[in-house]
């Protein structure tokens, strides 16, 4: 194997700032759709809705049917007037949870800060890369809470939408617990699934609770070294059993996305797809052996990302690359709110 294929600097491409999208599609799977055959090579443009021409009537579809919380909370620090924001990640244990804050070199542990709604949340620790653990009242439902007075946060290089929150949810969005949509999944309309249920394909739901740490740069020149965030991922039982059973007449698993695929090369690294609760820092790049993925829906992802190491280790990094290249020049829609490939 080549030793550039481990370089984060073989994972660049060129990406006008104009071709970041701003506002999903509307209808939803009314985005492109690039399809790119893993076998030669050759690449098809198309719609989304097209989705349906490309799926088998034996084919299992694997969703994440995760929801994001509106994480985002405003408030002002106890002692002065100073405002704050928290955002907050996933629960640490108890009332404790990991989050990031705003101004972070202000909120020293020790610090409490008071919501709109009257809560008062305490700051009360640094973790790594630069998180804080913050701990709500006993007696809070922290989700309730954030329903009540949180915002849906949006991507950072999102600057200028006019979308609605539940434009940030996919429409089989069920399960609270991410920092940021499943956004491959974001395409799908419910006429869209019913069209692919009426083609026979059976759909098939996992959880992976999405953290920030999909927005990282890989900072290491050589990505083998760098540290994969964790997030949570569960399988029930009756979802490994079909898959495995899927598996074993030689139907093919498409997934939806990469947290989906994530979660199903995580759950089955023994080549038998496992059910029950874990995390998960698998991270998959160049040189991976895929066990039960055969297929997957991805949107355009940034340069020098884990995501795009994903795909490319799914596709072959020359051929995700000819094909970001071929997305630019065809002006293409790029990042969350973007357009999708189909890679099989």
């Amino acid at each position: 194997m080549e030793e550039n294929i481990f370089k984060v600097s073989s994972y660049d491409y060129r990406l006008p700032k104009e071709l970041i999208a701003q506002n999903p599609a509307d209808p939803r799977d009314s985005s492109r759709l690039m399809v790119l055959s893993r076998e030669d090579g050759s690449l098809e443009h198309r719609v989304f809705s097209d989705l349906v021409d490309y799926l088998r009537s034996d084919d299992v579809l694997i969703r994440n049917d995760t929801r994001v919380m509106a994480a985002r909370l405003k408030g002002k620090k106890v002692e002065g007037e100073a405002e704050v924001e928290i955002l907050v990640l996933s629960r640490l244990s108890g009332q404790t949870w990991e989050a990031m804050v705003r101004p972070g070199r202000r909120l020293k542990p020790g610090i409490s800060v008071l919501l709109s709604d009257g809560t008062t949340v305490k700051v009360d620790g640094i973790r790594p890369e630069g998180l804080r653990s913050v701990t709500f009242p006993e007696g809070v439902d922290v989700l309730s809470l954030l329903d009540k007075v949180g915002t849906v946060p949006l991507p950072p290089y999102i600057t200028d939408s006019n979308a609605s929150p539940e434009a940030y949810q996919t429409v089989f969005a069920n399960k609270v617990g991410s920092a940021a949509a499943p956004t491959a999944g974001l395409h799908f309309t419910p006429e869209l699934i019913e069209r692919i249920e009426k083609k026979g394909v059976e759909i098939l739901d996992v959880t992976l609770q999405v953290g920030l740490g999909t927005f990282r740069p890989v900072k290491e020149e050589d990505l083998r070294h760098h540290p994969m965030h964790r997030e949570r991922c569960q399988i029930s039982s009756y979802t490994a059993d079909r898959i495995n059973k899927a598996k074993a007449q030689g139907r093919r698993i498409v997934a939806v996305g990469t947290t989906s695929v994530r979660t199903l090369e995580s759950m089955g690294d023994s080549g038998v797809l496992l059910s029950g609760e874990r995390d998960t820092s698998l991270f998959i790049y160049p040189g991976f052996e895929f066990k039960i993925v055969d297929a997957m829906i991805t949107n355009f992802h940034l340069p020098q990302s884990t995501l795009l190491m994903l795909v490319s280790a799914f596709a072959g990094r020359e051929r995700t690359l000819n094909a970001y290249k071929e997305a630019v020049s065809m002006e293409y829609r790029f990042f969350s709110f973007g357009d999708a490939m189909f890679i099989y």
